[in-house]
C-alpha cells in the first residue's frame, strides 16, 4: 500500500467483456465499458494503474482466454487484484451453478459457458492481499426466478477473502439502456470515478463506491447493485477521490503530450545507453517507470520502449514478462498498421512458439498478415 493506497506496481487488473454473441442478445455497450475503465483505473489522479498491469480480455470464446489472464494478472499482484467481467450471466438447466457468458455461449448450455467456481478458483490462486469482483451481468428466464432474493448473486459470487459488488439486472435491458454509452452499473461506477464525491476524504473505499453507485441508481429507478465482504475489507482506501482535487488542478493525466513525447524518447535513449554499455540490469527500471508514467494510448516511441524492454527480459530469461510486454503492445497497436506494429506481432509470435502457445502465435501472425494485406489494398474511390 503507498499513501493508503493500493500499490499500483504491485496490483493488476483484469477486465472481461463479451459483447457479441451468437445465441443470445448482443450487448454493444460492454466493448466501451472495458476501454473506459481501464482507461479510469491508469489514470494517475484515480489509481494509476501501469498499462502493463490492466489486461483487457474482449470477445473470450473459450474458457482458457477468459481465464489464462486471470491467473497470469494474478501471480504478479501481491497487493490488489481487480477482476471485472461484463456480459451475459447464464444458468444451466439441471443446477443452480452461475456461469459467465462467452461469445458462442447458449442458454440453459452451461458447458458452452465459464462457470464461475473455475473464476473463482483463478482469482483465489493468487497471493494478492486484496480481491475485487466486479460482476455487471445480466439474467433472464429460469435465472431470474433463481436468484429472487435481493442478496442471491453476491452470496453465490462470493470469494473467500474477496470484495465482491455485483449489478444483478434481470435483463439485458436492464443491464444495457438503449443508446446509452455504457450499461447502466458501470456508467453509474464511472461516473463516481471519473467525478469524486464531494462531501467524502481524498480517498475512496470500496464501502463508499459501492453506497453512491447504489444511490445513482436508485434515482433512475434502475437495479441495484448487491456485495458480499469478509474482513471489512470494503472500508480500505482504493482510489482517490478526484472531487477533492485541488482547485485549478489538472483532471486527467498530468503531463501533457508534448512533455510526454519528450519524456519517453529521452529515457528510451537513457536505456539504450545503458545496455550498450553492458549495464542491462539499470535499463530495466528506467524503462519500467517509462511506461508506468505513459499515457496508455501513446504510440510511436512508446511501443518503442515496449520492444525494447521485451528484448532485455528475454536476454535475462525472463520469456513470461517479456510476452506480457509485448502484448501489451499489441493491444495498442492492433488496430492501426505501421512498421512498429509489425515487429510487436513478430517477436510476440517468436515468443510465444518458444513459450509452445503455437496456436497463439499464430493468431497474432493472422493478424499481421491481415493487416499488411489491407494496408496494401488501394483506397475505395469515392
Amino acid at each position: 500500500m503507498t499513501g493508503g493506497l493500493p500499490d499500483p506496481s504491485a496490483s493488476a487488473a483484469v477486465l472481461i467483456g463479451t459483447s457479441s454473441y451468437l445465441h443470445l442478445p448482443q450487448l454493444p455497450a460492454v466493448e466501451t465499458n472495458v476501454s473506459d475503465l481501464a482507461a479510469v483505473l491508469q489514470d494517475p489522479t484515480v489509481w494509476g494503474l501501469p498499462g502493463a498491469h490492466t489486461l483487457t480480455v474482449v470477445e473470450p470464446e473459450t474458457p482458457a482466454a477468459l481465464l489464462d489472464p486471470v491467473y497470469a494478472a494474478g501471480e504478479r499482484a501481491s497487493d490488489t487484484l481487480l477482476v471485472y467481467y461484463c456480459g451475459h450471466g447464464l444458468r444451466d438447466s439441471d443446477s443452480a451453478d452461475l456461469y459467465v457468458g462467452l461469445t458462442g455461449s447458449r442458454e440453459g448450455l452451461g458447458y458452452t459457458a465459464v462457470e464461475y467456481r473455475h473464476l473463482r478458483a483463478a482469482i483465489l490462486a493468487s497471493p494478492a492481499r486484496r480481491k475485487i469482483v466486479v460482476l455487471d451481468c445480466c439474467f433472464s428466464g429460469r435465472a431470474a426466478r433463481t436468484l429472487s432474493s435481493p442478496h442471491a448473486l453476491a452470496a453465490q459470487a462470493g470469494v473467500q477473502g474477496a470484495y465482491v459488488l455485483t449489478a444483478s439486472p434481470r435483463d439485458h435491458v436492464a443491464l444495457a439502456p438503449e443508446g446509452e454509452r455504457h450499461t447502466a452499473f458501470t456508467g453509474e461506477l464511472l461516473h463516481v470515478l471519473t467525478r469524486g464525491l464531494p462531501d467524502e476524504p481524498e480517498t475512496l473505499d470500496l464501502e463508499t463506491l459501492y453506497r453512491a453507485v447504489d444511490a445513482r441508481l436508485r434515482s433512475k429507478n434502475r437495479p441495484l447493485p448487491q456485495r458480499s465482504q469478509e474482513n471489512d475489507i470494503g472500508r480500505l482506501p482504493l482510489v482517490r477521490n478526484r472531487a477533492q482535487a485541488a482547485p485549478g488542478g489538472s483532471a486527467g493525466p498530468v503531463i501533457d503530450a508534448e512533455v510526454e513525447a519528450a519524456m519517453i524518447s529521452s529515457g528510451l535513449q537513457l536505456a539504450r545507453l545503458l545496455r550498450t554499455a553492458g549495464r542491462g540490469r539499470d535499463a530495466l527500471p528506467v524503462l519500467r517507470m517509462i511506461l508506468q508514467s505513459s499515457v496508455p494510448d501513446a504510440d510511436g516511441d512508446s511501443v518503442g520502449v515496449h520492444l525494447e524492454l521485451a528484448e532485455l527480459l528475454t536476454e535475462t530469461g525472463q520469456d513470461q514478462q517479456a510476452i506480457e510486454v509485448l502484448e501489451s503492445a499489441f493491444h495498442h497497436t492492433h488496430k492501426r498498421f505501421g512498421p512498429e506494429a509489425v515487429t510487436v506481432c513478430r517477436r510476440l509470435a517468436e515468443l510465444l512458439q518458444t513459450a509452445g502457445n503455437h496456436s497463439q502465435a499464430c493468431e497474432v501472425l493472422r493478424h499481421a498478415l491481415d493487416s499488411v494485406e489491407r494496408a496494401a489494398q488501394p483506397p475505395r474511390q469515392p
